[in-house]
């Protein structure tokens, strides 16, 4: 059943992502971004749940220390990445609703390559940071982490050193990589919510509104969930929580971002269902 959920996730995530890339009409800066954060939930979903599946089904499993630091890495800029991804995508939606007659020179073919590169680079590269950090670490004793993923808690719990530091350093680069994007969202969003309460009309309102309500909802779970995670100093205060939460931005945001931004939005559904259609004709 486990390994079902995990076909459901990547099947959805790679359908999303195939569906934007093939399709002219959604080729759109909005949906050029959903492909990117698309691409993002595949990589991450790759990195994290085969192995987990594998710990689940056998009750344990045994890694490297290189294949635990190369996975820690992976996965935290694949976090970092989908960070700048939600914020950027704001500032479209921004573009979209409050500035419409220059949001297309402005988020131009051209911007939304470079916006989603500079995404994807600066994640991978804030990770580096962070892996310097944990590099310091001096462990020993016990080598078995309660966890199914290599993640800074549960490694932290192997360290011998004083890790106080260590524990600073890394929550004040969370604040880089997920407090200041968060923030950067919400201002947008009082903008757009300003601008949105001065159209005349309520089927106006609720119309624009709608457009960027997906994003929203996104945000409200991801953000949620990473800021106890991550921008908490304390490693005791997540001794309890820390699989749970994992859990929520590892499997179920991914199993839902692909129906919260396709399947709630009137023009990826009208294609699909055309799509579906000629498939269905010619057979």
């Amino acid at each position: 059943m486990v390994g079902t959920e995990r076909l459901s996730v990547k099947k959805r995530l790679q359908g999303e992502r195939v569906l934007v890339s093939t399709t002219r009409r959604l080729h759109y800066p909005m949906y050029f971004f959903l492909s990117n954060l698309s691409s993002s939930e595949i990589l991450f979903t790759s990195c994290i749940i085969p192995n987990m599946l594998y710990i689940i089904i056998s009750g344990g499993g045994t890694m490297s220390v290189t294949a635990c630091f190369t996975q820690f890495y992976v996965y935290g800029s694949l976090i970092s990445t989908e960070c700048f991804l939600l914020a950027v995508m704001s500032y479209d939606r921004y573009l979209a609703i409050c500035n419409p007659l220059h949001c297309n020179s402005l988020m131009n073919s051209k911007m939304c390559i470079q916006f989603a590169s500079w995404s994807w680079l600066i994640g991978f590269l804030l990770s580096v940071i962070t892996m310097v950090f944990i590099s310091n670490i001096i462990f020993c004793g016990a080598n078995e982490i309660n966890h199914f993923l290599c993640d800074f808690a549960p490694l932290l719990k192997l360290a011998c050193s004083d890790v106080s530091k260590i524990e600073l350093q890394v929550f004040i680069m969370s604040i880089s990589i997920i407090i200041f994007p968060f923030i950067f969202i919400v201002l947008t969003y009082v903008r757009i919510i300003q601008t949105i309460f001065l159209i005349p009309s309520t089927a106006g309102r609720r119309k624009t509104f709608s457009t960027c309500s997906s994003h929203l909802t996104v945000v409200s779970t991801y953000y949620g969930t990473l800021m106890f995670m991550y921008s908490a100093p304390s490693v005791q205060m997540l001794q309890n929580s820390n699989k749970i939460l994992s859990l929520l931005y590892i499997v179920v945001t991914p199993l839902c971002n692909p129906i919260i931004y396709s399947l709630r939005n009137h023009e990826i559904r009208k294609i699909l269902k055309g799509l579906i259609s000629n498939i269905h004709g010619k057979f």
